[in-house]
């Protein structure tokens, strides 16, 4: 076999690879974050009553069912155009058999 031909896998593997652990570099800080008390007191304690939280009610802001049937159609033809493509550049590269 032909060791030449597997470089372009392992550079996309590695880009891949690359991708992933700068999606987790970046994502980390997020995850770990932690509230820090406005009192500034070093004593490490913490307050004894949660401070209050404003919740609101997810209809009175939320996404109209027209947006997210646009989003669904757009989703829809953007993953079938993918599809396509990919499926006629690995048709292009297989050899074709002539019959006797």
């Amino acid at each position: 076999m032909n060791h030449v031909r597997r470089i372009p896998h392992s550079i996309r593997f590695l880009a891949a690879f690359a991708c992933a652990m700068l999606g987790l570099a970046v994502s980390a800080p997020a995850a770990f974050a932690m509230r820090v008390p406005a009192s500034g007191g070093s004593s490490g304690v913490s307050p004894t009553s949660p401070s209050p939280t404003l919740t609101r009610a997810v209809a009175a802001s939320g996404m109209t069912g027209w947006q997210i049937a646009v989003i669904v159609a757009v989703t829809a033809v953007v993953a079938a155009t993918i599809a396509v493509v990919v499926d006629r550049a690995r048709a292009a590269h297989r050899t074709q058999i002539v019959p006797a």
